[in-house]
């Protein structure tokens, strides 16, 4: 990070190098990383956003405290999240601390990293039919209230398919976590379109399928011992979940403050059980095809495990030809 920026995206000094890490990364396929810096111990926790190419040059760097997830729209326009403190009152929602954090959906450039659009999610909500969830945030969370953590770019083929939609591209779905909600946000109008609950808790990662269902990482809907967790599929037009996936007492899974889930091509699901520093992929017969477990261990008896935030399946197929003999070469 102190390469990239001397002071963290409110001006203050940063966290020093070793309190900073990548929170996602995404790769292009020339090799170009997209990364979203991350820092423990400061409010607001994002610390900016950045692409890089395949021999780590900065080609554009975007200061502004981007947090938990990104998208790349087919059109290479980035989407992602900032937070930042507020003072601002809503006479419907009194109990919001002082200062609380706002949410807001950013669209950049992917070229440039200019910004494009910027939309208050708190605004977008208040301002919708769907304002009665925010009556569903609990007591902590007053200083936070939506925690907004994952962003999927609708584009017109999507659109199509997902109900919610109602036929309209260029929408975002989101998922605010303490009004344990999926949303759609409409980055014309900067209007939230759709936005519902169900059977899970503390939830990440909504995704809209070609299907017309979504999935979540339900973190603490399970409520079984060692297994809090799992994945789900919801058909949105009747609320029903038509797949899930928990683990088992030889197979635990367990997250409870972070996690994704990406349905790949083939129907597998690549999972990022985040706290407990695992990635694997399962079946939809729910087998694991593989896993890999985080082997770096600290504390007096090896008790702690490093978060695994991110993963990414790549194709080697679907890189750039040159960048591919790059990776081949000696």
């Amino acid at each position: 990070f102190s390469q990239v920026w001397d002071a963290n995206p409110s001006g203050r000094a940063a966290r020093s190098d070793d309190l900073i890490y990548w929170r996602k990364a995404i790769m292009y396929p020339d090799g170009d990383l997209l990364a979203m810096y991350i820092a423990a111990g400061d409010t607001p926790w994002g610390y900016g956003l950045v692409r890089l190419d395949a021999d780590s040059n900065v080609i554009w760097r975007y200061k502004a405290a981007t947090h938990h997830d990104i998208d790349i729209a087919p059109d290479g326009r980035v989407i992602t999240l900032t937070h930042e403190f507020s003072y601002r009152e809503f006479p419907d929602f009194p109990n919001l601390a002082r200062p609380w954090l706002d949410d807001f959906l950013v669209v950049l450039d992917g070229n440039t990293g200019e910004e494009q659009r910027r939309i208050s999610l708190f605004d977008a909500f208040y301002d919708s039919r769907f304002q009665p969830l925010l009556t569903a945030i609990p007591s902590f969370a007053v200083e936070d209230p939506l925690h907004t953590n994952s962003v999927q770019y609708i584009d017109q083929g999507l659109a199509d398919r997902f109900a919610p939609a109602n036929g309209r591209g260029n929408q975002v779905l989101l998922s605010f976590r303490h009004p344990g909600a999926p949303g759609l946000v409409d980055l014309d109008s900067g209007q939230m379109t759709w936005a519902t609950r169900g059977a899970w808790l503390g939830q990440h990662f909504a995704r809209a399928l070609p299907n017309g269902h979504f999935t979540l990482f339900d973190n603490i809907g399970n409520f079984e011992p060692g297994n809090t967790t799992r994945l789900l599929e919801i058909d949105p037009s009747t609320d029903e979940i038509v797949w899930r996936y928990q683990g088992t007492r030889d197979q635990p899974f367990e997250s409870r403050l972070r996690g994704a889930s990406t349905t790949l091509p083939n129907g597998n699901h690549l999972v990022t059980e985040s706290d407990g520093g695992r990635l694997f992929e399962v079946t939809p017969e729910r087998d694991i095809v593989w896993e890999f477990v985080n082997p770096v261990r600290e504390g007096d008896r090896d008790q702690y495990i490093p978060v695994v935030s991110s993963g990414q399946r790549i194709k080697p197929e679907a890189l750039d030809p040159a960048f591919r003999a790059r990776l081949n070469a000696p």
